[in-house]
């Protein structure tokens, strides 16, 4: 494995992130009407990729699949090694929308800015999800679409930025939409309609699940030696809380989503717990239990786990007063329903519905509610840490929790102990 010899610039997330809703009504006012790069209508849709690990560089071969007259013309990566990679499997894989050059090959934690510079309509963001609410802040000054990979965030701060980042996104009419593919899935959005005309009557509660196991297959994992504490971390990104946020949020965050959008409203309450039975390496924990409240008492209860050998469910149940509705497509009760309409593949559905409202002068913006089910995500990971029952008005609004290292610069980095419910600050 090569190590990334060249300098980069030091640079605070505080720097990136000074913004509040407040701020973002401002600017907004100052950039509505602003003239987009990509007109509605136009022919070639230029888009640079923000992170080319295996999720970016599949995001990227999707993006083009989705639609004619897309060209992935510019890339960045913390790690030339992770850059070449990809550059090789897109060029292999697409060879007539590869457009990538030296020229558009960029390195370093400051590699975003340049691909957002690069004269590209569209940028993915695929980076670990510490990183999202720098790059999409950035994105949305400089005017660009957006695809971003789901969390959007980490922690209270991270959220609040994206939301203040998605109002400027919306006044300026740029789209944004985010990795949940549950959103963009035939089945999906088909039990939502039924589920919305009242087919399984008053929501009165639920259960999802991200139960599997430890994913060392897809989740990779270096050894520390011969790394620095910045880079063992950034590479080992999956399993470092500041950069992932456990897997509660970046992977659980998906079901979270559904029960979200079956609602139509985000928690108010949650109280979790969890911890680490099996798991030895980084910070986060192994599994979680949460119990969020919902508006007029409505209570979900949510669980994921990352363990070998057990049983595994991976699922959403929206029970009513008139049946109960599944994330399979089906619902039991009095209106009892199978889905068995065509199916898409939600991968590229996802880009193929973005690209199609950029196109119609029409722009989705998914930035507040991806916004909104990664908080939830990340109070029930606060709630399960700390041992406290926590209201979704604190999180959102006051909680300083910040999981930002002091500098972004590869050297030396400490990694923050595993939290201890009952001992571990609320901040």
């Amino acid at each position: 494995m090569k190590r990334s010899g060249k300098k980069t610039k030091k640079l605070s997330r505080r720097d990136f992130i000074k913004t509040s809703a407040t701020a973002a009504v401002s600017l907004a006012a100052l950039t509505a009407g602003s003239r987009h790069v990509y007109a509605a209508g136009s022919d070639k849709l230029r888009v640079g990729l923000i992170g080319c690990g295996g999720r970016g560089t599949e995001a990227a071969l999707n993006c083009v699949e989705s639609s004619e007259n897309v060209d992935i013309t510019a890339i960045a990566d913390l790690f030339k090694d992770r850059l070449d990679e990809s550059r090789k499997t897109l060029a292999e894989k697409m060879p007539n929308n590869c457009k990538v050059t030296d020229d558009t090959c960029f390195v370093g934690f400051d590699a975003y800015e340049k691909v957002i510079a690069a004269d590209v309509d569209m940028v993915i963001l695929a980076t670990p999800p510490h990183f999202r609410p720098i790059h999409l802040k950035a994105a949305v000054e400089a005017d660009k679409h957006v695809f971003m990979e789901k969390p959007v965030a980490v922690d209270p701060l991270g959220v609040r930025s994206v939301i203040a980042s998605s109002k400027i996104a919306t006044e300026k009419k740029l789209a944004i939409v985010a990795g949940t593919q549950r959103r963009h899935d035939l089945p999906y959005l088909e039990i939502m309609k039924r589920i919305h005309n009242g087919e399984i009557g008053k929501i009165v509660g639920g259960q999802c699940y991200w139960n599997d196991g430890i994913m060392m297959d897809y989740w990779k994992y270096y050894q520390p030696e011969g790394l620095s504490g910045m880079e063992w971390q950034l590479r080992s990104w999956p399993w470092f809380t500041w950069l992932s946020g456990d897997h509660i949020v970046e992977q659980h965050v998906h079901n979270l989503d559904v029960m979200n959008w079956a609602i139509g409203a985000h928690p108010v309450k949650a109280i979790g717990m969890g911890g680490r039975q099996l798991r030895k390496i980084g910070n986060i924990f192994d599994h979680f239990a949460v119990e969020y409240e919902y508006p007029d008492g409505v209570r979900i209860i949510s669980m994921c786990r990352q363990m070998d050998g057990c049983t595994n469910r991976i699922s959403e149940r929206i029970v009513g007063t008139k049946g109960d509705a599944y994330g399979d497509g089906t619902i039991k009760g009095a209106n009892p329903y199978r889905y068995e309409g065509p199916n898409s593949n939600p991968f590229i559905q996802e880009h193929t519905d973005l690209i199609e409202s950029i196109r119609r002068g029409e722009p989705i913006n998914e930035g507040q509610r991806i916004a909104e089910s990664t908080m939830t995500a990340i109070m029930g990971r606060m709630s399960a840490y700390t041992g406290r029952e926590l209201s979704w008005n604190w999180v959102m609004n006051t909680s300083k929790l910040d999981l930002s290292p002091p500098k972004y610069e590869m050297g030396d980095l400490p990694v923050h102990p595993v939290a201890v419910p009952g001992e571990t600050k609320l901040l």
